[in-house]
């Protein structure tokens, strides 16, 4: 029996340690994508911790017991590949690519940043500034800094709702001991998946890590994450020396583990997912209100959000939030057209196909959803999830989340507005 379209050889083992490998073999490139996941990311983080997991994933490339941090960022570079990695609310990250006869260089690299950091006490005095230039230039950036006040609305009191970045006061607290006892905490066999896309064997890749990881011997820690708090629907207008005002307008909605994720995601990509969307032709092409309109809907494995953003004239934004709010009435109030649906449809099922022609990800794609769900799914079921959903469940969804008692507005506005 020939192999599911598109995933034509996927493979999983559990080591004995708890550690997860996940591949999946594709004979038809000459390149492999290598990812090692911690379960921990910001949300696993105390108040005072608040960005220390995102400056664990700086300190750990500058050094390990087998390497010096330049000779980290040379090590895959050196061959033509690449390496880097990120932080979520939930996990982080670290990967590389690489043809695949370096698929070896490729997990020994990862796999060193994650079990063996020295974190030197003179890069991490560096590292801090570092860090603090980050969170500057992202507060510079009004259209992201945005999303900071708007999640802290959405998850009040709660680590969902403070900043993957942390703040200058948390990271300037940040030490050595800090850091070694978080890691203590949570880089544990059993919160690692090491996932692999790409001209490998799965057997191959399974003895490999086997043997990088002898001696990575700690007891398994259990994942505690508390329930995000009751939300209460607010507007916020905050004022800040920029020319241009930007507004989200979003509402509380569905985890990843909410039979309802399909129908969301039809609803964004109707709603916002493109030019043809319905905010991009109703107040971009229509109105002319803005450049820079979209919707998005956030789904983290017990939590989510939806909403739309959108950057105006600040004389605009009463009127362009009340085009936004009637966009997501109108999405309420009626079932989609047959024809309309089944365009949302079809560029969802694009999208997702058109984006396993790399390698990176699918190597993400495998990661993401065993660290979410546990288990493995295919391209057949996933379209099989999305052909099943109907104009009415989309209303109702919409209806669910659109109500005008449940909306949160955020706007930064010009100062001298």
């Amino acid at each position: 029996m020939s192999p599911p379209h598109g995933f034509p050889s996927f493979s999983r083992t559990e080591l004995p340690s708890g550690v997860r490998i996940l591949t999946e073999q594709i004979p038809s490139v000459r390149s492999v994508a290598v990812g090692v996941w911690v379960q921990a990311g910001s949300r696993d983080e105390t108040q005072a911790e608040n960005g220390i997991t995102h400056f664990i994933e700086h300190m750990v490339f500058k050094g390990t017991t087998k390497r010096r941090g330049y000779q980290i960022n040379q090590r895959m570079e050196s061959v033509g590949g690449y390496l880097n990695a990120f932080t979520t609310k939930e996990h982080t990250c670290f990967y590389a690519r690489s043809l695949d006869e370096h698929i070896g260089r490729a997990l020994d690299t990862v796999l060193d940043l994650v079990t063996h950091p020295t974190l030197p006490e003179k890069e991490l005095v560096k590292e801090k500034d570092v860090v603090i230039e980050e969170i500057k230039m992202y507060q510079d950036n009004p259209e992201d800094h945005i999303y900071d006040h708007y999640e802290s609305l959405m998850y009040p009191d709660h680590a969902l709702g403070r900043p993957i970045l942390g703040t200058r006061e948390t990271v300037g607290s940040f030490t050595r001991d800090k850091l070694e006892r978080y890691i203590g905490q949570h880089y544990a066999p059993n919160r690692l998946v090491v996932s692999v896309a790409g001209n490998v064997k799965h057997e191959r890749v399974v003895r490999k890590v086997e043997r990088l990881l002898r001696g990575f011997e700690h007891a398994p820690a259990d994942l505690h994450r508390a329930a995000a708090n009751g939300y209460t629907p607010s507007d916020v207008v905050i004022a800040r020396p920029v020319q241009q005002a930007h507004l989200v307008v979003g509402t509380r909605g569905f985890g990843a583990l909410d039979p309802r994720r399909t129908q969301v995601s039809l609803l964004h990509t109707i709603l916002g997912g493109g030019m043809s969307s319905r905010l991009n032709q109703n107040i971009r092409e229509k109105y002319g209100f803005c450049y820079s309109v979209y919707s998005f809907a956030n789904m983290l494995a017990d939590a989510g959000d939806v909403g739309v953003y959108i950057g105006t004239d600040a004389a605009k934004v009463d009127r362009a939030r009340k085009l936004v709010v009637r966009e997501l009435h109108k999405l309420a109030e009626k079932a989609v057209s047959v024809r309309t649906l089944a365009r949302a449809k079809q560029q969802l099922k694009g999208s997702l196909m058109l984006g396993l022609e790399s390698m990176s990800n699918r190597m993400m794609r495998i990661g993401r959803v065993e660290l979410t769900f546990g288990r493995y799914f295919t391209l057949d079921e996933v379209i099989a999830e999305i052909d099943a959903v109907t104009a009415e469940d989309v209303r109702t969804v919409a209806d669910e989340l659109f109500a005008s008692e449940r909306l949160t507005s955020v706007a930064i506005v010009p100062s001298d507005a």
